[in-house]
């Protein structure tokens, strides 16, 4: 028999706050976190806009690593995954280490390590490159440096799906934990802001140059972010019998691949209405049960309007009555870690029957027909959530939260 599973815990990094509560205040007040970059020169860029972490210091927070050994994309996955474990209250006497484990994603890794080392390298510094670049390098080093902050020594995989490797980490971390093999995971995603990541979306003329506005007609792109999500995921039996609080309970997941194309998605939203249909289907909820979409979003053209058409596939008539909004409008797309802060998001949402704005949202765009919450947080009692996540290659995931009966 399956176990069921719920979210203990919640911990964030994000360009609006760190801290869940922070930065859950911000998305409900419209924060804006996008700004002129300011961690390199844009200048030669078409568009100077990024989302970034302000006042960092993952001192603060770390107690089993020292961040001065670990590159940032890390020091951010570790910071949001002690602050989950704070959050949750889970300590080594409450949960066997080998019980427990991780399942992260990622878009690019430690982009900033590689970015370190060609500046040194054409310099003609080799003699500087750090020793051990090729461990901080690695995209998996995120997922083991978040297992030794939080001596977590069950199952550890890292997934690099691109942007939709937060969901990707979560729906790996619920099988694991309804089939028996752990009783907790820390699930979610990391990525940092880099001139690699912003530079490819700069070619492809993605980025936004004034604003963010997913789902406006005006829409004119993405805008690169940076930061972490991580959430502690348990079995229920687990959570109710050491009396843990409840955020809500991860329901179901679904997965697919467009198979169509390296960066462009299906041209009538197929991948993205098959992880939709999968992930109901896998929870026993039917597209009426849903109380809130948390899009995908990015604010680019195509992406907002193919999205659109796989709300519209799997929703039928219900697609424009169904509150939907996108916070990447207040932080960017941080990439990896965008559906792992989403998710918390729809946690948080259950909790407190409120949803997060479209910010930058003005002119109704007859290809998005969906019920957009335009610029103001709204209240609404929040049962059922989809949370989507679309990425490079074609890879889609949507996992769905729910209210849970022990909450």
């Amino acid at each position: 028999m399956l176990r069921r599973v719920v979210v203990t815990g919640l911990g964030l990094v994000t360009p609006i706050g760190i801290g869940h509560e922070r930065a859950w205040a911000g998305f409900l007040a419209g924060a804006n976190g996008i700004g002129p970059v300011r961690s390199f020169d844009p200048t030669n860029f078409a568009s100077t806009l990024g989302a970034e972490v302000k006042d960092f210091d993952p001192a603060e927070t770390l107690k089993g690593v020292d961040p001065t050994t670990i590159g940032r994309a890390s020091q951010f996955a570790a910071t949001a995954a002690r602050l989950a474990l704070g959050d949750a209250g889970l300590t080594e006497e409450v949960i066997p280490p080998a019980r427990a484990g991780v399942a992260m994603g990622t878009t690019s890794g430690e982009p900033l390590e590689i970015e370190d080392f060609n500046d040194r390298w054409l310099a003609d510094e080799q003699h500087a490159v750090r020793p051990d670049f090729i461990n901080r390098y690695r995209c998996s080093s995120i997922s083991e440096i978040v297992a030794a902050e939080s001596n977590f020594c069950g199952m550890n995989i890292m997934i690099p799906t691109a942007c939709a490797a937060g969901n990707y980490a979560i729906g790996s971390a619920f099988d694991a934990l309804r089939s028996g093999r752990v009783d907790v995971m820390l699930a979610g995603g990391a990525d940092c802001f880099s001139r690699i990541t912003y530079s490819g979306f700069s070619r492809l003329g993605a980025i936004a140059t004034e604003r963010c506005q997913p789902f406006d007609k005006n829409r004119q792109g993405m805008v690169p972010g940076e930061g972490a999500g991580v959430l502690v995921l348990e079995s229920w039996e687990h959570a109710v019998a050491r009396d843990a609080q409840i955020y809500a309970e991860v329901a179901g997941y679904g997965l697919s691949c467009d198979a169509h194309h390296m960066t462009g998605a299906h041209p009538e939203g197929d991948g993205a209405a098959r992880a939709m249909t999968r992930a109901l289907r896998d929870s026993g909820h039917e597209p009426g049960d849903v109380s809130y979409i948390s899009a995908h979003g990015t604010g680019t053209p195509t992406n907002d309007r193919l999205e659109s058409a796989a709300v519209h596939r799997v929703f039928g008539q219900r697609a424009e009555s169904v509150p939907t909004s996108s916070i990447k409008s207040m932080i960017g797309h941080t990439m990896g870690a965008a559906s792992a802060i989403e998710a918390a998001v729809c946690a948080l949402a259950i909790r407190d029957n409120r949803v997060p704005p479209t910010i930058n949202f003005a002119d109704s765009d007859p290809d998005c027909a969906l019920d957009c919450v335009a610029n103001v947080a709204r209240d609404l009692e929040v049962e059922v959530t989809v949370n989507n996540a679309y990425a490079f290659g074609g890879n889609n995931a949507s996992v769905i939260f729910r209210r849970s009966a022990a909450a």
